[in-house]
Parts: C-alpha cells; sequence; structure tokens
C-alpha cells in the first residue's frame, strides 16, 4: 500500500485507482492479519491439547466470552469505522475524527464494565457458557484472565478497524500480527511443563499480553499516513455521534453476539455426548474459522474502498469492487474447503493426538463444515457492503442469520432428530441458508444503488 503526504492524496488513491489492484492491496494486509489472529487462537488448542480433553474443552466453554469481547469491539469499531470512511469520502474530515474518538472511548469503556461484571459472577459465567463438571475449574482459570485483557482487547479491535476504514490496513496488520506472533511464542512457555507449567491459565495469560502488545502497537500507528488521530477531547457522549456509531455497528453486534449465543447452544448440544464431542466441536470451530478467515480479511480489504466510493457518489466502483471480491472470494473457498475436506482427519488428529474419539468425531464434523464453507463468499460481503453504506437494517438481518436466524433453531432441531450428526449439521445448514437469504437482501440495494447514479447522472 503506498504511503501518503496528506489526506487528500489518500482520497484520490481510494476514489480513482483501479479497482482489483486498489481491493487487493488493502485486503492483503487484512488477510495477513485475519489469518495470523486465526493461527494464535488455534495455538491455544494446540498447546492445551496436550493437558486433555477437559482442558480442551475449557478453551471451546470459553469461546463464547471471547466472542462477546469481540462483540464489543467491532460493534464500537465498525459503526465509527464505516460512518468516518462515508465522512472521509465526503471530505468531512474533523466530523470523522469526532465519530473515531467517541467509537473507541465508548468501546473501551464498555468492555472494563463487562471484565468488571464477569469477574465478580465467574463460576455462574462458565456454567451458563455449558461446563461440565470436569471442565469447569479449566474454563474458570482460562476467562480469569481473559476477563482482565477485556478492556484493552476491545480497544485493540476499535483501532483494528478504524485504522482498516481509513485505508491504512497495513497499519493495522502490523498491530495484529505482532501480538498474533507474541502469541504463539508464549503459549509453550506458560502452557507446557519445562516453562511455567501454568496450563490453561497460562493460554489465556499468553493471549491477554500479546493482545496488549498489539494495542500499544495500534495506538501508535493512529494519525499517521493519513489516518484518523484519536484524542479524549473529541469523546462526545451527548449531543454527538454515539448513537451513529452503536446504529453502525449494530449488524457487527448482531454478528458477534449472537456468534457467542451459537457458541453456547453449540457447547449444551454437545454436552450430553460428553467432554470428547465439547472438544470435538471447538476444533473444528477454530479450524473453520481460520478457513474461513482469508475471505473476511478479504472482505474488509473492500470495505474502505466501498466505503470512500460511495460516500464520493462512484456507486459503479462500489458495484466492481462487490462483484469482484464476490467472485474471488468464492473461487478462493472452494479451493480451502477441498483440501481441508481431504485432510480433515490429519488436522484434528494434530490437535487431540492422544484421543481416537475426539479424532473420529472432529474428522466427520469438519468434514461436514467444508461443504458449505464457499457460501461464506458471497453472504460475507454483501453483508460488509450493507453494513458500510448504512444499509442497517439489511445488513443487521443478514448478520444475524448465519448465528442466529437460522442456526439456533437447527441446533435445536436437528440434534433432537439425528443425535450427535445433528450437532455436526446445524451451521453447515445455517451457512447455506443465509447464502440464499443474501440474494434478495443484496439484489434489492443494487438496483437502489443504480437508482441513485441516475439521479446523480439527472442532476449532473
Amino acid at each position: 500500500m503506498p504511503k501518503f503526504a496528506d489526506p487528500e492524496e489518500k482520497f484520490q488513491w481510494l476514489t480513482t485507482a483501479p479497482i482489483p489492484g486498489l481491493v487487493g492491496s488493502l485486503a492483503v494486509p487484512t488477510v495477513i492479519s485475519m489469518l495470523i489472529t486465526s493461527i494464535y487462537n488455534m495455538a491455544d488448542t494446540y498447546f492445551v491439547g496436550s493437558l486433555g480433553k477437559s482442558a480442551q474443552g475449557a478453551v471451546s466453554v470459553v469461546l463464547p466470552l471471547m466472542a462477546v469481547i469481540q462483540a464489543i469491539g467491532f460493534t464500537f469499531g465498525n459503526g465509527a469505522g464505516n460512518t468516518a470512511s462515508r465522512l472521509l469520502g465526503q471530505q468531512k474530515r474533523e466530523e470523522a475524527e469526532t465519530v473515531a474518538a467517541t467509537g473507541f472511548f465508548s468501546g473501551v469503556f464498555m468492555g472494563l464494565c463487562f471484565a468488571l461484571l464477569g469477574e465478580l459472577f465467574l463460576e455462574p459465567l462458565v456454567n451458563l457458557l455449558g461446563a461440565t463438571d470436569t471442565i469447569r475449574p479449566f474454563a474458570m482459570d482460562y476467562a480469569r484472565y481473559i476477563l482482565i485483557g477485556a478492556p484493552y482487547m476491545v480497544g485493540a479491535l476499535c483501532l483494528n478497524n478504524l485504522l482498516r476504514f481509513a485505508g491504512s490496513a497495513a497499519y493495522a496488520m502490523v498491530g495484529i500480527t505482532a501480538g498474533g506472533i507474541l502469541n504463539m511464542i508464549l503459549d509453550p512457555i506458560f502452557i507446557l511443563p519445562w516453562g511455567f507449567n501454568m496450563g490453561v491459565a497460562g493460554a489465556a495469560l499468553a493471549t491477554i499480553l500479546s493482545q496488549l502488545v498489539s494495542f500499544l502497537i495500534l495506538w501508535f500507528n493512529t494519525g499517521r499516513n493519513g489516518t484518523i488521530p484519536i484524542h479524549l477531547r473529541r469523546w462526545k457522549v451527548k449531543n454527538g455521534p454515539l448513537f451513529q456509531v452503536v446504529k453502525g455497528g449494530l449488524p457487527s453486534f448482531s454478528r458477534q453476539a449472537l456468534a457467542s449465543v451459537a457458541a453456547i447452544f453449540l457447547n449444551w448440544a454437545a454436552r450430553p455426548y460428553g467432554d470428547a464431542a465439547i472438544a470435538a466441536m471447538g476444533i473444528v470451530n477454530k479450524v473453520s474459522m481460520f478457513s474461513g478467515s482469508a475471505i473476511i480479511g478479504f472482505g474488509q480489504g473492500f470495505q474502505p474502498v466501498c466505503g470512500f466510493n460511495f460516500g464520493a457518489r462512484l456507486y459503479h466502483r462500489v458495484r466492481e469492487a462487490y462483484w469482484f471480491c464476490v467472485k474471488l472470494g468464492t473461487g478462493v473457498l472452494a479451493v480451502v474447503a477441498a483440501l481441508v475436506f481431504v485432510f480433515a482427519g490429519q488436522i484434528v488428529h494434530a490437535f487431540q493426538p492422544g484421543d481416537a474419539e475426539v479424532v473420529a468425531l472432529g474428522t466427520l464434523a469438519l468434514r461436514c463444515a467444508m461443504a458449505a464453507l464457499p457460501t461464506m463468499a458471497y453472504s460475507t460481503t454483501n453483508n460488509m457492503m450493507l453494513q458500510t453504506v448504512g444499509e442497517t437494517g439489511r445488513a443487521t438481518l443478514l448478520s444475524a442469520a448465519r448465528q442466529g436466524l437460522f442456526f439456533i433453531p437447527a441446533i435445536l432441531i436437528l440434534p433432537w432428530i439425528f443425535e450427535f450428526n445433528g450437532v455436526m449439521l446445524a451451521q453447515p445448514v445455517a451457512d447455506v441458508c443465509a447464502c440464499l437469504l443474501a440474494v434478495p437482501l443484496s439484489t434489492g440495494f443494487l438496483r437502489k444503488m443504480k437508482v441513485m447514479e441516475a439521479e446523480k447522472d439527472l442532476q449532473s
């Protein structure tokens, strides 16, 4: 990605550069960031696997807690980011800075409140998340440290999204990548007997220390290369853009909060089949997240292009970027799904080599998940487009579909009919249904954008 002497140069680049190269230059850093994030999430799963399936199950049980922290970060980060990108497209920089500061500081405050409540009610919390009697002690050890890091984990997510939407994905990548690499280094040191021998608590400690490093690097990079500076004096709660930020982040909140609820339902659905089933589904979730991270990163590279050009009323460039992402993303995910499907057994075995039951259950579940993976390209790109342009209702409905509107009924009904096979099928069924829902939602907006383009041409 090129460097810019001032914001005007960046505006010209985002609104005039050829779409494939522009989206690609913004997407590569975000794809790398997503892959690194997924890898260090899997590092916890890999090293904790040596402690047994109950410890492995604890990581799965605490996953919904992580999803809530992400929900707060993405709500305020994406809400501020997509609003700021449209304002920057309209060349309203001071308003964009106010929106950015309001989103960041509000998010950190909410992260602090969540951390305090979680620490106060830790044991009831892990029980609610689906812990069995044997998993509960491990889950409490893991969750306790994660909650300590919640405020600045939210802050890091906010800054990451603000940098991306300002067209500075490379700066965001540096912070995320540095934290991810540090996490992978610290995991064995804190977890394993030859190091500090802290077990699952060590995995959580490695995570929050790494997230702290990411936060500090991301904070250092704000205000550089034409990005938006964050100043406390611009935090406006009363008579400010807080409502606009929350409204813009509602699809993200819907998506991430429902991911937490879905993970809880999944843990409860797998619970009757024992710790092995919970551990297996946890491994499948992590591998599936890694497999889909490329398209999420690619979509995040698309968002600043979409926001700037929509704000500048260059609707033909929004459409061109949209179709470029849909076509390329579907092809990439089809290749990834095929590879993971073929090597599913070896992948699950790498995470839990000492437990044949976990490997057998996880292999079948992972292959079920891969069958529907390519559908994510279409639904994810549409969700990101609708959210970025301010179509909050359509975006919220679509973001709620995959792990709420369709997944929750599936996880309640299918296991009752097909037992554990129903647990494995719930997410693929929800993925296909979400893709089908995206068709009318996106088609309606694309038609609306053509009308806006015709009105613009008449005015000129």
